[in-house]
């Protein structure tokens, strides 16, 4: 397993569960065309790019591609790095048919592509500094973000005050807390919410 600096951007959700068995870094889904609509992921992918670096790895076909054009656009050169996949064709294990064009796409590459398409993008392992620990969906509870009867509106003014999308899923936002932040600075951001 590889840890990486920059950010990761996939098309679902299940090409975040491919990766994430590869990689230790921050992984972010679109949601497929979602992307299209939703401004705050957008934001966030933009603030990643700025801050980390972000490498786009979307499947190879025409969604792919319309995706990668679009975040593209989106994010200023210098910060953004293209990992292509192979066109290769087949079906993933979990469908039942293959997809429009019949390609594999993220989720159906085996581990020596995806790692050498990561490679060929030209991102970078981190080396000589230890691993910032994780934050758990027990942190998130413990802090009051989740399981508590004030969890939602909790969450809520944290994602505002850190301008992250409404929409976040707790996983992500668990993800993301742990990678753009010190878990000090997490509860001092807390500990000034209403």
């Amino acid at each position: 397993m590889i840890r990486l600096t920059q950010a990761v951007v996939v098309e679902g959700k299940y090409d975040q569960i491919k990766l994430a068995s590869l990689i230790d870094g921050l992984i972010i889904p679109t949601n497929g065309f979602g992307i299209f609509r939703d401004k705050d992921r957008l934001a966030l992918l933009r603030r990643l790019a700025e801050s980390r670096g972000l490498v786009i790895m979307t499947d190879s076909d025409a969604a792919g591609f319309m995706i990668r054009n679009r975040l593209k656009a989106a994010i200023p050169k210098g910060r953004l790095y293209h990992a292509y996949i192979p066109d290769r064709p087949g079906k993933e294990k979990r469908k039942t048919t293959p997809s429009a064009e019949g390609k594999l796409g993220v989720e159906g590459m085996d581990a020596a592509t995806l790692l050498q398409a990561l490679a060929d993008a030209g991102v970078t392992a981190q080396t000589g500094q230890a691993p910032r620990p994780p934050v758990t969906k027990a942190d998130l509870y413990a802090w009051g973000l989740t399981g508590t009867p004030n969890a939602a509106r909790r969450r809520a003014a944290l994602q505002k005050a850190l301008d992250l999308p409404a929409r976040m899923n707790t996983n992500t936002l668990a993800q993301v807390l742990g990678r753009l932040y010190e878990r000090e600075q997490i509860e001092r951001m807390l500990a000034d919410l209403p």
